[in-house]
């Protein structure tokens, strides 16, 4: 039997004051693809991605979702705490192991070793995104819904994002991007279409 997709919805649907965002969707999404989700400023994008991890009421079908790591348009550190303790209280929701050698290892790969001991409302907002990248390589996770990931990275930092994408996805990961540019990892696009304004539910 071929492998299950590690995202597969049907007849899938965002409302706002009553009116469809967009044309309810059919997506199937395989281990090993990246898809650059695209689409006009207002069309849903970020809410198809807020309703896909549960934060948002949809109609329609999820038939299968992978276990997902979100990352949204706020990094969701505590700026009180060090970029290793957020990291660590993570890992404490998701009831996984922390050890000292394997966040220091995550904040290696994102470029945080050096600024690690400063609480995060000390570092600058590209840090602060590598931060919840972190978060993303310790998640274990095999879908990754990720919404504007490199809003604030430097080059560098773009160049970072795309290799975690690569490396993910040929690991048989996948993950669903929101961008306003393009996502050189990608895959495959989806484009969402607005709903006729008439379309409406009771």
């Amino acid at each position: 039997m071929p492998p299950s997709p590690l995202l597969q919805i049907a007849r899938f649907a965002c409302l706002r004051d009553r009116r469809l965002l967009f044309d309810p969707l059919e997506l199937c999404v395989q281990a090993g693809e990246c898809v650059e989700l695209r689409g006009p400023n207002g069309v849903g994008k970020t809410t198809l991605l807020r309703a896909l991890a549960g934060l948002f009421p949809a109609e329609g079908v999820i038939l299968s979702r992978a276990p997902f790591a979100y990352i949204g348009h706020a990094n969701g550190n505590a700026g009180a705490l060090t970029a290793e303790e957020n990291l660590r209280w993570y890992l404490t929701l998701m009831e996984r192991p922390a050890t000292d050698a394997s966040l220091r290892e995550a904040l290696e790969r994102v470029g945080l070793g050096a600024v690690a001991p400063r609480p995060c409302s000390r570092l600058s907002a590209g840090q602060q995104r590598r931060v919840a990248l972190a978060r993303l390589l310790l998640s274990a996770a095999d879908l990754w819904l990720l919404d504007e990931p490199y809003t604030a990275l430097d080059v560098g930092g773009v160049v970072l994002l795309d290799g975690l994408l690569r490396e993910h996805c040929a690991r048989g990961g996948a993950a669903l991007v929101v961008s306003h540019n393009p996502v050189q990892p990608a895959s495959r696009a989806l484009d969402l279409h607005p709903a006729p304004l008439m379309r409406r539910r009771a």
